[in-house]
């Protein structure tokens, strides 16, 4: 009798996975990109057309989700469904780059016929098993790989560059393709595959939950704000004797606030240098800066990654011997999009042959790998460390001459590319915005310009005013600026 249940139970499950695999399977699909990049270096330039592939999976109203790498720089994006051959045109309804996710539209409403929506499922436990689908080197038929979870914690994201959210480390096969397809546990979405580690082997990650609902409750009301900041550096607070000259008692509870970025006006309103944190969102902050999250020692940075653009977290903080509690609003920083990849064409101007565009990450990365080895330290502190100055300097967009194009107008002009342009005819140039007001409003002869070198330089202005049509046949041109 006991073996007759057995086999009963079993030829139950075997009726009742297949069924759950393949709904799974059918939600799950390959994504070919066919992509165009710009020249940072010569932002007139774009890369020749190339096809990629990723993948994405089908969640409610009839939307397809994906990293936002996978359709990044779209020329045009083809879905193909499970063991289907028929393409399907979408399109990118919203983008998430500083969490690479993005959500995908289908032109044809029959694409979905038969397909049933994924769940989005919870954190999942380190040591338990999940499996990844997708469709890795571009093959038509789908992956699967199971894999245990080994970590949890906040990771550098490749897309962005420039933040850091919770990811989900795994040993199940995540490799080119495979980006963007669900990663599954108990039938429900716990991740979307994204990104490896150099020199880190039988190791990938996914984006859990927490960050996949908050992309999709940010974007409910039709706008991608994306994730707030509060702004601040903190670091450990270990030292017994640093402890107890901040009144502390020994307990390994709170973490220093060593600096607060600009441009976070509220926060420094409320917060001060050297306020100890004690708990954020209720949750205690340890003397790492660590708290306990779902069961894992995480960075209490995951605590604000919680939170949507403009509302408000809670936190302790011990102040000269004293607990105070603040409600802190949480904004989307903006004002850094040029130390992380940027994922606009770049802006330019040109004026008589001297090409100028916006100092960034990207630009400075086109130069090749060895890049810090052609600019000067004043280039790389302007990018990445002036900004922390003021509220003014973190607005500010240092434009760079990148290139020189070669024309009777800027004969023997000295300074070279990768300078950065601080004045032209005595008025001070923080953007490309100032930079076209200064080209566009002065009445003298020349333009005079001023770099951060010390360097000074000049053009005949009407020569090259003169000179734009001459530049644009000889360099095939499209046109003298894009701002």
């Amino acid at each position: 009798m006991r073996h007759r249940t057995l086999l009963l139970h079993l030829s139950l499950l075997l009726a009742i996975f297949p069924s759950a695999w393949s709904d799974i399977e059918r939600s799950v699909v390959q994504i070919t990109n066919y992509t165009q990049q710009p020249d940072w270096a010569e932002p007139w330039r774009f890369s020749p057309v190339r096809g990629g592939t990723g993948s994405g999976f089908v969640i409610e109203g009839q939307r397809i989700m994906t990293n936002a790498h996978v359709v990044s720089w779209s020329q045009q994006l083809i879905v193909h469904r499970f063991q289907d051959p028929r393409p399907y045109p979408a399109t990118v309804e919203f983008i998430g780059h500083d969490c690479d996710l993005a959500v995908l539209r289908v032109e044809d409403p029959s694409f979905f016929e038969g397909i049933t929506p994924l769940e989005i499922g919870e954190l999942p436990e380190v040591r338990s098993t999940v499996t990844t689908y997708g469709y890795p080197a571009g093959g038509r038929e789908i992956s699967y790989t199971a894999g245990v979870v080994s970590r949890i914690e906040i990771q550098r994201y490749v897309q962005p560059n420039n933040r850091s959210l919770l990811a989900v480390q795994t040993d199940a096969a995540i490799n080119p393709g495979n980006s963007g397809g669900p990663v599954i546990q108990d039938g429900k979405v716990v991740g979307v595959s994204f990104q490896g580690m150099p020199g880190l082997e039988n190791a990938g990650f996914f984006i859990p939950p927490v960050i996949i609902n908050h992309f999709l409750e940010d974007i409910a009301d039709g706008t991608h704000n994306g994730f707030p900041s509060a702004g601040i550096v903190i670091v450990k607070l270990t030292n017994p004797a640093f402890r107890e000259a901040l009144g502390l008692p020994q307990n390994n509870v709170g973490a220093r606030i060593d600096s607060i970025f600009n441009p976070f006006p509220k926060t420094h309103e409320l917060l001060e240098e050297d306020d100890v944190l004690l708990e954020v969102a209720g949750y205690e902050v340890g003397s790492d800066g660590n708290v306990i999250y779902h069961g894992n020692s995480v960075h209490c940075a995951v605590l604000f990654s919680e939170i949507q653009h403009g509302d408000s977290i809670s936190l302790k903080i011990w102040r000269e011997g004293e607990v105070v509690e603040i409600d802190l609003p949480l904004f989307v920083n903006r004002e850094d999009r040029t130390t992380g990849n940027q994922y606009e064409p770049p802006p330019y101007l040109m004026v008589g042959g001297l090409v100028f565009t916006e100092l960034s990450t990207n630009y400075l990365g086109s130069l090749g790998r060895n890049w810090r080895s052609q600019v000067g330290p004043e280039v790389l502190y302007e990018l990445v460390y002036r900004n922390r100055l003021s509220e003014e300097a973190a607005r500010a967009k240092p434009v760079v001459l990148s290139k020189v194009l070669k024309h009777p107008s800027n004969i023997d002009f000295a300074v070279g590319p990768r300078s950065i342009l601080t004045e032209i005819n005595g008025q001070e140039i923080s953007s490309m915005e100032d930079l076209q007001a200064a080209i566009d409003g002065t009445d003298d002869d020349f333009y005079r310009f001023r770099f951060l070198s010390g360097d000074v330089e000049a053009l005949n202005r009407e020569e090259a005013q003169a000179a734009a049509q001459d530049l644009m046949r000889q360099y095939n041109i499209p046109s003298m600026q894009r701002l």
